[in-house]
């Protein structure tokens, strides 16, 4: 990783420094350059190579870093051509690669810091915003639970009101078509009871009116011959037998009556309470039936609002676990990292 080139390249860089300080004033000064044959300097020239680049084939070997081998065959070969070309200060080269790679992993590290500061802004509104879409969810599952228990109460209610209703139409109906009968059966009844007494009354006013005529005329011809005698006794017997019948008829008549005003006054006050009652079940039943369609409207609302929310859900948490990829590849944490980088540079 970046800490361990980081490492590697400042155990480079003070190898460079302190291992060819004096030799390179001694190799490559003008004067010694002069002085010295070709062979000694060449002798340097590899010696300090030699150190340099086995020094970092150690640190890549030890930290398996691919870079570090790429970078130590890099000097090497650099050393190398600036050895065959006689460049006065080849090292310069060996530091210019040094400090190349640290600069690009300071510039890396820069965006690691970036990132770091990315993925905890994301992770921190991520798990805000899952927090809030769960929360909705749980509402909207509750509310649409709710409307669809409190509208199929409502709509039981309905069908138990009409189902009430009908049977107070039904029992209307049979009341009114028993009243109809008793009406009839009572106008049938008094009109013969009427009919009867009139019959009654008429004969005892016939035989009343006879025998009476007949006592006033014994009375005021007591001495004129008898042609024809009334027979009192049997008369009075009849206008007897006639009155029990009149007033058995009148009875009767009578009690028609009664029981007919009763009837009729059952039969309005029944119709009275059916009315009422089927009046006051109409109107629940116009009332369930709007606050249960009321509360179907709110239930698709709840259920659309649930199904965008939970679209929401599922998109947050797809980006949640793209994050979690882009952020969690490494196991170590990037306190870590600083700090090791920190100390690296700083030793530099």
């Amino acid at each position: 990783n970046r800490a361990e080139e980081l490492k590697a390249l400042a155990g480079a860089k003070r190898a460079v420094m302190d291992a060819t300080g004096g030799g390179e004033s001694l190799v490559y000064s003008t004067t010694s350059f002069l002085q010295l044959s070709g062979g000694e300097k060449a002798s340097r020239v590899w010696l300090a190579n030699f150190e340099v680049v086995n020094f970092l084939r150690r640190l890549a070997h030890a930290q398996q870093s691919t870079e570090l081998f790429q970078l130590a065959g890099r000097i090497s070969n650099a050393m190398q051509l600036a050895a065959t070309a006689g460049n006065s200060d080849p090292l310069a080269k060996v530091k210019g690669l040094i400090s190349d790679m640290i600069e690009r992993l300071m510039n890396e590290a820069r965006e690691e810091a970036s990132h770091k500061a990315f993925c905890d802004k994301e992770y921190g509104e991520t798990k805000q915003k899952l927090d809030e879409l769960k929360y909705d969810i749980e509402k909207y599952t509750s509310k649409l639970d709710k409307a669809k228990s409190d509208s199929m109460t409502l709509k039981d209610e309905v069908a138990t009101r009409q189902s009430e209703t009908a049977k107070i139409i039904k029992s209307q109906a049979e009341a009114d078509k028993l009243r109809k009968e008793e009406y009839k059966v009572y106008v049938q009844s008094a009109a013969d009871l009427k009919q009867g007494l009139s019959g009654v009354r008429l004969a005892l006013k016939i035989l009343r009116e006879y025998y009476s005529s007949q006592a006033s005329l014994v009375q005021q011809t007591p001495d004129a011959p008898v042609v024809h005698s009334a027979a009192q006794g049997a008369g009075g017997g009849i206008i007897a037998m006639l009155e029990v019948i009149e007033s058995d008829f009148g009875k009767s008549l009578a009690s028609t009556e009664m029981t007919e005003d009763a009837a009729a006054t059952a039969y309005q006050k029944l119709s009275m309470e059916n009315k009422m009652a089927k009046k006051l079940k109409e109107n629940d039943v116009e009332f369930k039936t709007k606050a249960a369609a009321g509360l179907d409207k709110e239930a698709t609302e709840l259920a659309s609002d649930l199904d965008s929310t939970q679209t929401e859900l599922d998109a947050v948490m797809e980006y949640s676990e793209k994050i979690r990829a882009m952020c969690e590849v490494k196991p170590e944490t990037y306190e870590e990292r600083a700090g090791r980088r920190r100390a690296e540079i700083e030793g530099l």
